[in-house]
């Protein structure tokens, strides 16, 4: 059985673990071949930048792997629900299909909060399946703000 393309967001999840970064990993797989074309993790921390979060890193490795900005031939894995800001680039980005693990009640754009593909002003929603590994992805996140309380 072929593993499936979250295993590896899971892998830059637990990097960023590594790393003392909120445990959240992406990558972006070419509908076509299959291949992973690009794959991230957190790095807030390390790059001292609020917004480099893991899918906003891993839609700039695509774009500039396919050499255009839109992805509308590839699909975003992401560990957790993306918030506000990454769901509105996985929008402009045009990607075909997004799939998560664990929601996020609290930062959550897709789902919860702001449902960016729900908005009038969205002009690009892709299909979106969420749920995938919820228990492991959401155990690598508690297990991680457990350690920073801890």
């Amino acid at each position: 059985m072929k593993k499936s393309p979250l295993h590896d967001a899971l892998r830059e999840a637990e990097k960023a673990f590594s790393h003392d970064e909120v445990p959240v990993g992406a990558v972006i797989v070419d509908a076509l071949s299959g291949e992973i074309i690009a794959s991230a993790h957190n790095e807030m921390e390390t790059r001292h930048d609020s917004t480099a979060h893991a899918e906003l890193l891993a839609i700039q490795q695509a774009c500039t792997k396919k050499g255009r900005g839109r992805l509308e031939d590839c699909d975003l894995y992401v560990t957790l629900e993306p918030c506000p800001m990454c769901a509105q680039a996985i929008s402009f980005a045009r990607l075909r299909r997004l799939y998560f693990g664990a929601y996020d009640p609290k930062g959550g754009g897709v789902d919860h909060g702001a449902k960016i593909f729900n908005a009038s002003s969205c002009h690009h929603s892709p299909e979106i399946v969420g749920g995938l590994e919820e228990q492991k992805c959401a155990q690598l996140l508690k297990e991680f703000f457990e350690k920073k309380r801890g």
